[in-house]
C-alpha cells in the first residue's frame, strides 16, 4: 500500500515539474529569448510524437479512382433528377 502511494506521489511530482518546464518560456522578458525558448519546446514535442504513417501511391491512387467513379455515378444521376436548373 505504502508503494502504490509513493508511486503515485512520484507520477503527480513528475507530471508537475514536466508542465511547468512548458510554461517557463512565457515568463522570460526578451523577446528573442522567448522565442528561441518555444523553438526548443516545439523541437522536443515534435521529436516525441509519432511520426505520421505515410500513404504508398498505390492505396492512394485506387482510392481516388473509387472516388471518381462515385462522384461521376452522382453526376449522373443529379443530370437525370435536375435537367438544366
Amino acid at each position: 500500500m505504502k508503494l502504490l502511494a509513493l508511486v503515485l506521489f512520484a507520477a503527480t511530482i513528475g507530471s508537475t515539474s514536466l508542465s511547468a518546464a512548458v510554461e517557463q518560456c512565457r515568463f522570460i522578458d526578451s523577446r528573442i529569448d522567448r522565442e528561441a525558448c518555444y523553438g526548443r519546446q516545439e523541437k522536443a514535442l515534435a521529436a516525441k510524437r509519432k511520426p505520421e504513417p505515410v500513404e504508398d501511391a498505390k492505396t492512394r491512387s485506387i482510392d481516388d479512382i473509387e472516388m471518381k467513379m462515385e462522384n461521376e455515378r452522382l453526376s449522373k444521376s443529379l443530370r437525370s433528377i435536375c435537367r438544366g436548373c
